[in-house]
């Protein structure tokens, strides 16, 4: 198998890397199909790849790769591009694509965090039910301020590591 970029790789070598990364991201919760198609794209060495190569790689449909691709990319894990001067599509992941999901998380927690403060004013926050959210809404509180220092931390570690982004 050549890959986009040209690069000559074990087609056996590859499909065992994609089922068993995505076989680790379904046990976290993803589901499966979206879970290979994320795999075999971080697999590519150009980091994209149209819906009938992931198709063949896969060896499934256009439909599984495209309910897939739009799970991605609700979830910020893919995007989609359009080849120049062409109706085709390409499917995109990027090197910063766990720091863009784990950012895009961050206005759920907000909405949660606004309907915990809701639940302790109309529940009381000295009743054992209004206590629980309080301790709740404290840790969602909490977990966002570590978060924030942890990615500026990360950002950091990375052009160390990797070069500026």
């Amino acid at each position: 198998m050549t890959d986009t970029a040209g690069v000559e790789r074990d087609p056996e070598t590859v499909s065992r890397f994609v089922e068993h990364f995505a076989a680790q991201l379904v046990e976290a919760g993803v589901p499966r199909m979206p879970a290979r198609v994320f795999a075999a794209l971080l697999a590519s060495d150009t980091g994209t790849l149209t819906s009938a190569e992931l198709g063949e790689r896969l060896k499934v449909s256009p439909a599984a790769v495209s309910g897939a691709v739009r799970y991605l990319a609700q979830v910020h894990l893919v995007s989609r591009e359009r080849e120049p001067g062409s109706r085709r599509e390409r499917y995109r992941v990027h090197s910063d694509q766990w720091y863009e999901a784990l950012t895009n998380r961050e206005a759920l927690i907000k909405r949660w965090e606004d309907a915990l403060r809701e639940g302790v004013s109309s529940l009381g926050a000295d009743t054992p039910a209004g206590r629980r959210l309080a301790e709740t809404l404290a840790f969602f509180e909490f977990m966002e301020g570590e978060v924030d220092a942890m990615m500026e931390r990360w950002r950091l570690h990375r052009d160390r590591t990797f070069g500026s982004g």
